[in-house]
């Protein structure tokens, strides 16, 4: 329930009553920065803009950003004929971090957060995004996922905390509360996404369907949902997946009547990116059925003219009641006054306007104590680790300095990128390692490698970056007919990533250095860098040593630190835990109740000692 005041229902009200048919269709649209300019706000009466994943102003500083939404909330503001002051939303995908920008703090992935299982550091990284979020003046992240993740194939798994609702169901509140906190200075919105079932499609699919029955969908999808609508989440975004073929932009029972009225959801609900378009051929079809569904702000990515002129047509008309667009408009503008939206000052006189919190000491500590929990010990043969700090060290991998390959996906860029030219600031594993071994050697193909001079190998290996669609795993084009003929709609995929869940198939490079270096008589330590649990047994068997770091961000030093038993007193070494199961080969996870088969390693390895 959003807490707010009579005197702030009389504005809303207030305002509903005086607007014009266009202000109000204005209020629901969302368009992205590059497709409109702060003029065309105020004429069209927008009421909120966002920056795509990639999609920024400037030379990507804290200073452009600011001057950007400032002119956006100008627009929004001024007043005249016709015209309302209604203080404009913006968002952004600041999904692990403020990572939009250069010179942020990256934190690890959710899958990291997963395995840490701790809620109180979930709601810290939550507070810290938050500031580096308001420091460019920004009011809003689409975050947190609260996606359930059940086939490791799906190209988001690592936006997943965990395949097991229960844990996805505890950290998800701490995330809403660490991201909005009392909806202050230091506050921004929250968005629950995606609404719902995202992470159950079958084949793993992007945008797929999730065929499961209504009390499966309760038990695993709908879970995490409830505790973090009643830690106050402001907003929620519909889910690109089908349920048994149902889309759910357009699904009137799940937005309405079970997110709106049972679980008594008062916010706003947004589409996904262009999520509406995938409902019908008939874009006027698309967009009165994602309205009547529920759906309250629509997230266009450039064809918003289109869209301004079809739902003000289809008010006239009847197919769309006014009262529907009315309720619409109420919730976006309970947002923006639980916000404190109509009060704040525009965005460059704003308490953390320009401020130097991004990417400061204290949230790159914090980051690096989320990476150093976050580590995954599946191997240690002879009690390898932790290193002395004499050790001789060969460093190899193809990440093993790569800040890119860290981070993953949603950083800087859409699918995130290879190399250290997008990210500034942070450190990576060769760093880390470098600054704790008495030597160390840089070989990323380790044909150095020599007994005689490296007492041990550190060979970072793993995915490289991706997000949705690009980071799917499948077999063939023949899954997709299959899939999609199973949808009422259409289904937009990408190029796959690879064909087979397994680091073998996907990079058999790993395995060629892993191999050399072995043979040359180096004992190994591995450290994969992964989205996703991937079958390794050829790797692991190459490994004296083998730990899973995730995608741990843009603070790498915290891996040596770990390496070399260099946490800060009372912190555990490699304390982290699988929150997925480990697969023993490249198959799907075959789930029997809520047992899976084909693992190599249970969810919860290593057990506590």
């Amino acid at each position: 329930m959003l807490s707010l005041r009579p005197e702030d229902h009389a504005l809303i009200e207030g305002l509903i009553e005086r607007m014009s048919l266009a202000q109000k269709v204005g209020q629901i649209l969302q368009t992205e920065r590059l497709a409109i300019t702060p003029e065309e706000v105020r004429d069209h009466h927008v009421g909120s803009v966002l920056s795509g994943g990639g999609s920024c102003p400037g030379d990507n500083r804290p200073s452009d950003w600011v001057s950007m939404n400032d002119a956006y909330w100008a627009a929004s503001m001024t007043e005249g004929p016709g015209r309302l002051p209604i203080p404009i939303l913006y968002g952004v995908d600041a999904v692990h971090g403020h990572s939009n920008v250069r010179g942020a703090t990256v934190f690890p992935h959710n899958i990291n957060l997963g395995a840490i299982n701790d809620p109180d550091l979930v709601r810290r990284i939550g507070r810290a995004t938050a500031r580096e979020v308001l420091s460019t003046g920004v009011d809003w992240t689409f975050a947190p996922t609260l996606a359930v993740a059940r086939d490791r194939r799906w190209g988001r798994t690592y936006e997943s905390c965990s395949e097991d609702p229960a844990l996805v169901a505890r950290l998800a509140p701490a995330f809403v509360e660490g991201l909005q906190g009392d909806l202050d200075d230091e506050g921004i919105a929250a968005c629950l996404k995606h609404f719902v079932g995202d992470g159950g499609t079958s084949e793993g699919i992007e945008q797929g369907d999730t065929r499961v029955d209504e009390a499966e969908l309760r038990r695993i999808h709908l879970a995490p949902y409830p505790p973090a609508l009643a830690a106050g989440a402001l907003t929620v975004m519909a889910s690109f997946n089908s349920w048994n073929g149902d889309k759910c932009h357009g699904h009137r029972y799940l937005l309405t009547d079970l997110l709106k009225g049972e679980l008594g959801f008062e916010g706003l609900v947004i589409s996904d990116w262009d999520g509406i378009d995938y409902l019908d051929d008939d874009y006027s079809q698309c967009v009165a059925r994602g309205l009547n569904a529920g759906i309250d702000l629509f997230m266009v990515s450039e064809n918003w003219r289109t869209f301004l002129k079809t739902v003000e047509r289809q008010v006239r008309e009847g197919i769309v009641h006014e009262s529907r667009l009315d309720d619409a408009v109420r919730r976006i503008l309970r947002v923006k006054v639980a916000l404190g939206l109509f009060t704040k000052p525009r965005p460059a006189r704003r308490p953390l306007a320009k401020q130097p919190v991004l990417g400061c000491p204290e949230h790159r500590a914090l980051a690096r104590e989320a990476v150093r929990r976050s580590l995954v010990l599946l191997k240690n043969d002879d009690a390898l680790l932790p290193l002395a700090r004499t050790a001789r060290v060969l460093l190899a991998g193809k990440s093993a300095n790569d800040l890119g390959n860290q981070c993953g996906g949603f950083t800087v860029e859409w699918q995130g990128a290879s190399g250290n030219h997008l990210i500034e600031g942070g450190s990576t594993v060769f760093d880390g390692i470098r600054a704790l071994a008495s030597a160390c050697d840089l070989d990323p193909e380790g044909r150095s490698a020599d007994p005689t001079k490296h007492d041990v190998a550190v060979v970072v290996i793993g995915e490289r970056p991706y997000a949705e669609g690009l980071g799917d795993i499948r077999s063939g084009e023949d899954v997709l007919i299959r899939e999609g003929s199973q949808i009422r709609g259409t289904l937009k995929t990408l190029e796959p990533y690879g064909q087979e869940a397994a680091l073998e198939a996907l990079h058999p490079e790993d395995l060629e250095t892993l191999t050399r270096i072995k043979a040359n008589g180096v004992p190994v330590i591995t450290v994969m860098l992964c989205g996703r649990p991937l079958a390794t047994d050829p790797e692991l068997a190459q490994s004296n040593a083998f730990l899973v770091a995730w995608l741990p961000g843009s603070e790498g030093a915290g891996i040596g630190e770990a390496l070399f038993g260099a946490q800060p007193e009372g912190e555990a070494l490699f304390p982290g835990r699988l929150p997925f199961a480990w697969p023993k080969d490249g198959g799907a996870p075959q789930w029997q109740g809520d047992e899976q088969e084909n693992v190599r390693f249970p969810r919860g390895f290593p057990w506590p000692r």
